[in-house]
């Protein structure tokens, strides 16, 4: 080795290949002018070393591995520690929303949760996505449900909790969740599956969510009715509201256009807005003019009112045009004046709309064609017949006899029934006896509590479901009534007054106090309400009498007394069955 390549007296010796920089010895002071020389004379003769001066292999550091891919959340999926996911719904791209049926694994009920989802081709870590677009708009549709969060109506389901992205126990893809009241009934795609709806029908289905917009306007708020996966109809035909969440840039504008998209979509069966919406749900997008205009809905089927046409026409046009309707109060105000209108002339012949008239219709179809098969509503005029022919017999023979005593000596009138003689009775028919009726159809049936949280609510259509093996019950209270509230109730609804004769209440909660009470609606204050009767229930089923009851369309039936006792005070009704007043 060359005299360059020795180092300098005082200093470290050659530094080998692969040792780290802090192993370096310190230059003693004095040195400061050789070492430059050195480390360039160390430079010239490291390519020339040979194998009797080893030179240190340079360690290999492992690769960091990947991280592991997050699981995509789904059914079976739980947020925030309670929601678990069941099934899917629909979705909502634009808004990067999912809708889906869940289970409040808490209070054991089914709940409806959209959920704001990160999008799939966004692979950065959480904590890079805080300026994601769809991060910003998910943060500003949790702010706008945050908002909402007092807002109540009867045309949207009750907005029960909203998730955030920080949560505890939400999945890396969720950037945030709101959970509502499930809407029992059906999607409006489903509903469509039937076939035509009557133009008052449809009618009657819009007129609850379009209060419910006009009311949400009034606070501020939209809905985001103009997507059709986020309505549902309720059994008795109310159409709500059921998936939170709408778009930020969802003004109430867009919520009169869905109004008017829910209509003529019920009208014609095509959805009239985005064709991805329409495709996604299920239904036939509406086809448009050469000038780009909607037919009007009595172009595509008959009987349609030129009320709906021109309503129809006014919220799904452009701004601007002659007859465009701008707020969902006027939407409400004229549905509702239809409705009323049609309510008052039901005693004369609608025109033919191409839809078969209902069973409960006042006006029949006269066509020729066989109505369709009842077999109850067959064997009881089978039972009628019979008995008229039987009082027919009595009254004729009764006349018979009437008329050979006139030419016949002494003894009092014998009753002939069927050629048969009987002695004449004493005992005189009973007038004030009254039978027991047929059973009444329910029109629509809610919890009703004025006071909390309405005691699993998505459950108590099962009390008129026909089942005696499933049912509605209330929460289990460690206090009996009125401890933490007065009491809870249902409230039970006919299409029209009926004079009930008797109520059959199916429950396996022995002990159980309720009064049966009347109401003027089903939202009635308790103030407003009058008592009818009480009754304890037994084991099973328990008849109450409503014989001296005066005609009623809505009652309820208020809890007083739970059934149970100690700290598990609860009450379960399985089925309640009316019956209306006569033979």
């Amino acid at each position: 080795m060359s005299e360059l390549a020795s180092p300098p007296s005082g200093a470290a010796p050659p530094r080998q290949a692969g040792t780290l920089a802090s192993d370096r010895a310190v230059t003693p002071p004095g040195t400061d002018q050789l070492r430059p020389e050195s480390d360039s004379a160390e430079r010239e003769v490291a390519p020339s070393r040979s194998a009797d001066t080893p030179t240190a292999p340079t360690p290999t550091l492992p690769a960091p591995s990947p991280p592991a891919p997050a699981v995509p959340s789904g059914a079976g999926t739980l947020l925030g520690g309670r929601y678990r996911l069941h099934t899917r719904i629909g979705a909502d791209p634009a808004a990067g929303a999912e809708f889906w049926r869940a289970e409040d694994t808490v209070l054991r009920r089914d709940v409806a949760v959209t959920v704001l989802r990160k999008p799939a081709t966004d692979t950065r870590a959480p904590e890079d996505t805080d300026t994601h677009p769809g991060t910003t708009q998910a943060r500003a549709m949790v702010a706008r449900a945050l908002r909402s969060g007092r807002f109540e109506h009867s045309g949207c389901a009750r907005l029960l909790d909203v998730l955030v992205r920080d949560a505890a126990s939400m999945p890396a893809d969720v950037l945030g969740a709101t959970v509502a009241e499930w809407v029992p009934g059906r999607g409006l795609a489903e509903v469509l599956t039937d076939g035509m709806i009557k133009p008052l029908t449809a009618a009657r289905i819009v007129v609850p969510l379009a209060a419910a917009a006009e009311a949400a306007h009034r606070h501020g708020l939209v809905l985001g009715c103009d997507h059709p996966q986020r309505i549902r109809i309720t059994p008795d035909g109310r159409g709500q509201l059921c998936f939170a969440l709408p778009r930020p840039e969802v003004t109430p504008a867009d919520d009169v256009r869905g109004l008017g998209a829910v209509l003529y979509a019920l009208l014609t069966s095509r959805w009239p807005l985005s064709e991805t919406d329409a495709d996604r749900a299920g239904l036939t997008t509406a086809a448009r003019t050469a000038y780009g205009s909607l037919p009007a809905p009595s172009e595509l089927r008959p009987g349609v009112p030129v009320e709906i046409d021109a309503l129809t026409e006014g919220t799904l046009g452009a701004e601007g045009t002659p007859g465009h309707v701008h707020t969902a109060a006027t939407v409400h105000r004229l549905l509702s004046e239809l409705v009323a209108e049609a309510d008052r002339m039901v005693l004369f012949p609608p025109v033919h709309d191409g839809v078969p008239s209902a069973p409960d219709d006042v006006w029949q179809d006269d066509d020729g064609s066989p109505a369709p098969t009842d077999s109850r509503r067959r064997r009881k005029l089978t039972i009628g017949l019979i008995a008229l022919g039987a009082a027919m017999a009595v009254v004729l023979g009764y006349l018979g006899v009437q008329v050979s005593s006139l030419f016949s000596e002494g003894g009092g009138p014998v009753i002939v029934v069927d050629g048969a003689p009987v002695a004449p009775s004493d005992a005189a028919p009973d007038a004030t006896s009254g039978g027991v009726g047929a059973v009444v159809a329910v029109a629509g049936v809610e919890v009703y509590d004025n006071n909390g949280d309405r005691d699993n609510s998505g459950q108590v259509s099962r009390v008129i479901d026909g089942n005696t093996r499933t049912g509605w019950r209330t929460f289990t209270y460690r206090q009996q009534f009125p401890a933490l509230k007065p009491g809870v109730g249902i409230m039970v609804s006919f299409a029209s007054a009926v004079q009930l004769s008797e109520l059959t209440i199916d429950s396996p909660s022995p002990g159980t106090v309720l009064e049966i009470r009347s109401a003027p609606s089903a939202k009635a204050a308790f103030a407003e309400t009058v008592p009818i009767t009480e009754v304890t229930l037994g084991d099973g089923g328990t008849p109450v009498s409503l014989a001296n009851s005066q005609p009623v369309t809505h009652v309820l039936l208020w809890i007083t007394k739970l059934g149970g006792g100690g700290s598990e005070n609860i009450t379960e009704l399985n089925e309640l069955q009316f019956r209306r007043a006569g033979s």
